[in-house]
């Protein structure tokens, strides 16, 4: 999906952001990380830095230790580095989020997405928080639900199978019991996208 945004992007007046949450780096992945690092993306596409930002990081400098921005800070960057061209942030996996930066996370995007309207959010996640984000986002969400095929798990199972380094580990039993169990165990995903629909989402 992102490969597929930034290749329609290419030419155009459009921004593409992303960020992939991961389970094993919670206590990193804060909301003040997230959207500064989601900042730190658009800002890095832009032809020249925005005088209110580049004013922002120089006040940092002046401070005895030196300080990190604000929540509110970077919100309010994000809303004006938004507001110059039409934008697309991508959430994978925020279900991965610890729930109280997710609500957090969603209340932030929530006040870039009122005060831009060029904006999109999509959103990957479990089924499981499907309401808090239409909640998060005031019920302005379309959810598409994405459910993998088996043929397809199991093609994907089978390339990795065929990539082990070390092949006599595993042997024809556990193997078969990978292809059975896997398949069985992956959950439907949703996919929650702002006000418009997926094929149309630059154009």
């Amino acid at each position: 999906m992102i490969d597929s945004l930034c290749d329609q992007a290419r030419g155009q007046n459009v921004a593409v952001a992303c960020f992939y949450f991961d389970f094993a780096a919670q206590k990193e992945q804060s909301v003040t990380n997230v959207l500064g690092a989601l900042l730190k993306q658009l800002v890095g596409g832009l032809e020249e830095i925005p005088e209110e930002i580049s004013r922002a990081y120089q006040g940092q400098k002046k401070v005895p230790g030196g300080r990190r921005l604000q929540l509110s800070e970077i919100v309010k960057m994000l809303q004006s580095t938004s507001s110059k061209e039409r934008t697309f942030i991508c959430i994978d996996a925020l279900d991965e989020c610890v729930p109280e930066h997710r609500a957090k996370l969603l209340g932030s995007l929530n006040k870039i997405l009122q005060e831009c309207p060029g904006i999109r959010i999509f959103v990957t996640g479990r089924i499981h928080i499907l309401l808090e984000i239409g909640r998060g986002f005031a019920g302005r969400i379309t959810s598409v639900s994405i459910s993998p095929k088996r043929v397809d798990i199991i093609r994907y199972l089978n390339s990795r199978l065929g990539e082990d380094t070390n092949p006599d580990a595993m042997d024809a039993d556990l193997e078969a019991e990978i292809l059975k169990k896997i398949p069985e165990d992956i959950s439907e995903m949703y996919v929650p996208t702002t006000l418009e629909e997926l094929p149309q989402i630059i154009h």
